[in-house]
């Protein structure tokens, strides 16, 4: 069955008819903030929102997370709801209020100083302080206690989202152990030697085997959380049906690689305003007609800009004759720069890029644009279909949402994709250009590679990405988990 939102609409009929879907997270998928005088509403640069908000689109269920814009209180009614998307309501989206003490101790100290780190492996210390870890619970217990409200007396399904919600299952299973409940871990799991430094492991494992389904982006990642699981706690790990019995309760650990709206982003792509848009580009950087590269991130240690810049810099060194003939425009915003080593890699970058420019540049190129302000999802499209090539140079992701984006907007099949091997989309975008960003010299090869390509061979290369992003979009995600959900109700 080829997927779609008519297809997830069915499927949610039939599988959850008249019981409640509730989706937790961290990260609200509208904000609201002050420009001027007026309001606006805002989608914020979260790969989370912009996967689940086509979901929630055709669930239209009740989406629970951080009030975080400075106009969002402006906007809601006396129980904190507001209807969203603004130009076409479907779904209620409920607020949560976090004071600055716990988003500074439950966001910004546990999940992204602690957590975020000791997932992703990628050689920055994760800093695990007691009193971010008791805001990070107070917090999940506040969280529980929004659910609980928006449930009522329904019975129904609660579907939680990644790393900042360690612990809310397992106080939500405690309440309400009618309710059915899934998470999905957005990020890497890191192995059990690995995970071993966290002082309050055994809680945060306890924490997420109150889900009935624990979803990761790929089997390796399951693994890893299994191998952990029975290392760490006493509980009964059944390898063979992929699952774990703990205190007589079984929680089932999935494989649900997540995606994007294919069919949405292809149809957008193909406006014709695209094209005067592309000239706007071009003639504001000064591109002229230069082969382009373009890499979207937000500004973090796990995205291996500072690979990237490296190894774009050896390949001029390698490949004079591209200098004045290619561009390089890095998107992306500024992302927790109250963390000292997100503030560090921030700085570290912008020196990087300014020491290559210097070295290269000449009076109407540079080799490197930075552009740090924040992209709508329609604004990148711009980008993506400038390109001629798109570069994902993670150290450690667990899907990376931005390569099927791309492959998803290039109906052309023009543009060569390179991929870090260290993304879960390698798995499924074998056609890409696999690179390792520790490898510098590969890595500037590989970009000589994608400028050089035959139009044919990326004709065919992009082809058959566009083709996988098709089949397994986020509706067959989202349906592949509601009826796993279903079966345990």
């Amino acid at each position: 069955m080829a997927w779609d939102k008519q297809n997830l609409k069915e499927v949610i009929r039939e599988k959850i008819s008249d019981r409640k879907l509730i989706v937790v997270s961290n990260r609200e998928p509208y904000l609201h903030i002050y420009s001027g005088d007026e309001i606006r509403c805002v989608t914020p640069a979260s790969g989370v929102a912009l996967a689940l908000d086509p979901v929630m689109r055709a669930c239209e269920g009740t989406w629970i997370a951080h009030g975080s814009g400075d106009a969002d209180r402006e906007t809601v009614d006396s129980n904190d709801r507001v209807k969203v998307p603004p130009e076409e309501p479907t779904y209620t989206l409920r607020r949560v209020w976090l004071t600055r003490e716990e988003e500074d101790g439950y966001y910004h100290g546990f999940s992204n100083e602690g957590l975020w780190p000791l997932c992703h492996i990628a050689f920055t210390r994760p800093t695990f302080n007691e009193s971010d870890w008791n805001v990070y619970r107070k917090v999940n217990e506040k969280f529980a206690e929004v659910v609980i409200n928006e449930m009522g007396n329904n019975s129904g399904f609660v579907f939680i989202q990644d790393y900042h919600l360690c612990l809310l299952s397992r106080i939500l299973k405690k309440k309400r152990p009618d309710i059915t409940i899934a998470q999905f871990w957005h990020i890497p799991w890191p192995n059990r030697e690995a995970f071993r430094i966290c002082p309050w492991g055994e809680e945060i494992l306890y924490g997420l085997l109150g889900n009935d389904i624990l979803g990761f982006h790929i089997r390796y990642h399951c693994q890893n959380f299994l191998d952990t699981v029975d290392r760490t706690i006493e509980a009964r790990v059944d390898y063979e049906r992929f699952s774990v019995i703990h205190e007589g309760k079984e929680t089932l650990v999935r494989p649900f690689p997540i995606s994007v709206d294919f069919e949405k982003i292809n149809s957008i792509a193909q406006d014709t305003k695209y094209d005067e848009e592309i000239k706007k580009i071009r003639r504001a950087l000064r591109l002229k007609n230069r082969l382009v590269g373009v890499g979207v991130d937000r500004i973090d240690y796990a995205k291996g800009i500072v690979e990237r810049f490296k190894a774009i810099d050896r390949f001029f060194e390698r490949y004079p004759e591209y200098l004045g003939r290619f561009s390089f425009i890095q998107l992306g915003p500024i992302s927790r720069i109250h963390i000292h080593s997100y503030k560090e890699y921030n700085d570290k970058i912008y020196h990087l890029m300014t020491e290559i420019d210097e070295k290269y540049k000449t009076r109407d190129w540079q080799p490197i644009i930075l552009q740090k302000s924040h992209f709508s999802p329609k604004e990148l499209i711009s980008y993506y279909r400038l390109a001629d090539v798109l570069i994902v140079s993670s150290l450690h992701d667990g899907m990376n949402l931005v390569a099927k984006e791309f492959v998803s907007s290039r109906f052309d099949n023009g543009g060569v994709l390179i991929l870090s091997r260290f993304t879960g989309s390698a798995r499924e975008l074998s056609e890409a250009l696999l690179i390792n960003p520790f490898a510098t010299d590969h890595f500037a090869d590989t970009i000589k590679r994608a400028l050089e390509m035959p139009t044919e061979e990326k004709a065919k290369r992009m082809e058959k990405m566009r083709e996988v992003v098709r089949e397994n979009n986020v509706y067959r995600w989202a349906g592949k988990i509601i009826s796993e959900l279903k079966k345990l109700a």
